[in-house]
């Protein structure tokens, strides 16, 4: 079965029910998250998570099939998450559903795959798996997207405010959501009892604004701008930024350039693109410079070496969350210094 990342909403509610494999991937890593996500929030029982890589079930291709076959501790339900690069997981699937017997729903989120890698291809036409794809969203479908979390969470949210909310979460439909939880216990808002949201509610919750937020660090690592990075640097730990937040701010940006280049080709320019085919990419007035500054530090191949980069230190964050503030900035220095590089 396959989805396409408009369909997704209508289609996911029988997948949960019907598939037992789920593959979601291309470059907005956010919107693939989600939907793993909203995917196990649909499952009957979901019960235990267990959480997999791609580079575990490459060295050993029959981990996957015997960990979704095998029973938690207490005899509970559960489910397998697997964070993967690529195809990193196509022989781990493969196994898996070569075996017997009952096996828990498997959810894999592979940054870098397409609906045209070859994991895609092996599970799109299987009735018992779901392939999705997901590209970076513009403002006005995460403000959408924001309105749907607003009105679910009984609030009364107008189109000013939905905007604001999409800006300082960086398009990230997930930081989106965690602002929207935050405003309805602010305003203690239930489906039962609805309210309506006032700017200074947002205000009073601290929801970042553009200038407060993480950009400012995007830009000067991806712009490699080394003589900023430590006045950003320290901002970060001032402010303490969220981590995993930043992180997946920079990987939005990095997605952002590929699928800029993909559209310009090699002698493309951002000055013959007119309003209309920048803003569908994300290019909005205010960034554009520093786009378009990044988009020559950073040609195909760079972005090729980048994507690995953010997957591993993602992956070192999620797992080190004590040392995630000293892990990032490390790394953030190191990336900027190869920006930095013609």
């Amino acid at each position: 079965m396959k989805a396409t990342q408009r369909d997704f909403a209508q289609t996911a509610e029988r997948a949960a029910q019907q598939c037992s494999v789920f593959f979601f991937c291309g470059p907005d890593e956010a919107g693939a998250s989600a939907a793993a996500s909203r995917i196990i929030s649909l499952l009957d029982d979901p019960g235990e998570r267990v959480e997999m890589s791609g580079a575990d079930l490459r060295r050993d291709p029959v981990i996957l099939g015997d960990e979704a076959r095998s029973t938690s501790l207490f005899g509970e339900s559960r489910h397998i998450y697997v964070r993967a690069n690529g195809d990193e997981a196509l022989d781990a699937i493969g196994n898996h559903l070569l075996g017997h017997g009952d096996a828990c729903p498997v959810i894999v989120v592979a940054t870098g795959a397409t609906d045209k890698s070859r994991t895609a291809k092996l599970l799109e036409k299987r009735k018992d798996a779901l392939v999705a794809m997901f590209w970076p969203p513009d403002l006005s479908s995460v403000a959408a997207s924001v309105r749907q979390m607003a009105d679910a969470a009984g609030l009364r949210l107008n189109g000013d405010l939905a905007e604001r909310i999409a800006r300082g979460a960086g398009l990230d439909v997930r930081l989106a959501q965690s602002e929207v939880t935050k405003l309805a216990l602010y305003c203690d808002a239930s489906p039962q009892s609805p309210k309506t949201v006032e700017a200074a509610d947002l205000d009073a919750i601290g929801a970042a604004a553009e200038e407060d937020g993480f950009m400012p660090l995007v830009n000067a690592v991806l712009s490699g701008e080394t003589g900023k990075l430590d006045r950003e640097l320290r901002r970060m730990r001032e402010h303490s930024m969220n981590p995993v937040g930043l992180l997946l701010a920079i990987e939005r940006r990095a997605a952002q350039l590929v699928q800029i280049n993909a559209r310009l080709g090699p002698n493309g320019s951002l000055e013959n693109m007119n309003r209309g085919e920048k803003a569908q990419l994300g290019i909005f007035w205010k960034e554009e410079r520093d786009i378009r500054n990044q988009l020559q530090r950073w040609h195909r191949r760079k972005l090729e070496r980048l994507g690995p980069r953010l997957v591993d230190l993602h992956r070192s964050l999620l797992t080190n969350s004590q040392a995630s503030e000293t892990l990032i900035a490390q790394d953030l220095v190191e990336i900027a210094r190869f920006a930095s590089r013609r």
